[in-house]
């Protein structure tokens, strides 16, 4: 690791993990609305262009180039690569989810068993909620729930949940085929964190009847603040011996075999698959 001018060299030689958008940190929604991941000059790694300044934006890159507006946090030296490489995604961005949750009570349901439901079950049991149920369509996506504190449940078993019996309803899925169920598993007055609809084909079903006569809120989440990233890194190292977290990413692949991490991300077999720069002996990128 290397600093520009004027930058702090301490950071020299450190292992970090930085957030995964850059903020001007004046605009309104920096300074005023507190949402930096909705910075009106927003940047996001490893979703620019190669021809957006550096180049260096990160994905399958072996150099990144971080920018000024980057928040950076170091890993402790308890926590391995692998439990550390995806905290400056998903895990941050259910910190943001949980956060905004009410108090907790009896009954959350997640909907969705991928890497954020598996890190919600976690945050949710540690943060005091009785009961988490995680609902996937698929049998595999459900062995590890378990281990993370959920109760497992088939999309296609959904009538074992009862209608007006959940707290928080937490979708993660990507598929707005799943709300009505969340909305009806709802009691009154219950609240619906969607997490996993970022993409244009995302119209709900959905009346504005239903949320008036149920008296739901309804709240959208996306990307995460600095401090949800200084959360998740000290959620992993608190609670580093009470979760298998290094059973949610494969061994590093070297990047010049960047076609065999795809075949085994297609497999299903790992939440995340790790890809190192060659040369290096041991590492996450």
């Amino acid at each position: 690791m290397a600093v520009g001018p004027d930058r702090d060299p301490s950071w020299i030689g450190q292992r970090v993990s930085w957030s995964l958008v850059d903020s001007c940190g004046v605009c309104r929604s920096c300074a005023e609305w507190h949402l930096p991941q909705k910075c009106e000059r927003l940047f996001k790694y490893g979703h620019g262009a190669l021809a957006d300044g550096s180049g260096l934006n990160g994905c399958y890159a072996s150099h990144l180039l971080l920018r000024s507006g980057t928040h950076l946090v170091k890993i402790p030296d308890h926590l391995s690569d692998s439990v550390a490489a995806p905290a400056n995604c998903a895990l941050a961005t259910m910190i943001g989810v949980v956060e905004g949750l009410p108090a907790p009570r009896g009954v959350a349901i997640i909907q969705g068993a991928g890497l954020l439901g598996l890190y919600g079950c976690a945050l949710l049991k540690s943060t005091g909620w009785k009961e988490v149920i995680v609902v996937d369509r698929q049998p595999s996506r459900l062995l590890a729930v378990p281990r993370f504190g959920g109760t497992p449940v088939l999309s296609n078993e959904h009538p074992l949940l009862a209608a007006n019996s959940a707290d928080v309803v937490i979708e993660v899925t990507g598929s707005a085929s799943v709300i009505a169920d969340g909305i009806g598993w709802l009691r009154p007055g219950g609240h619906y964190a969607i997490a996993g609809l970022v993409h244009p084909d995302s119209a709900l079903q959905l009346t504005g009847e239903t949320l008036i006569r149920k008296c739901l809120t309804l709240r959208g989440i996306h990307n995460y603040a600095p401090r949800h990233l200084d959360a998740a890194i000290a959620f992993l190292s608190k609670y580093r011996d009470c979760y298998p977290w290094e059973s949610l990413v494969s061994p590093p692949i070297p990047l010049s075999q960047l076609e065999e991490a795809f075949r085994l991300a297609d497999s299903g077999k790992w939440q995340r698959v790790s890809v190192i720069p060659d040369g290096l002996e041991a590492g996450v990128s």
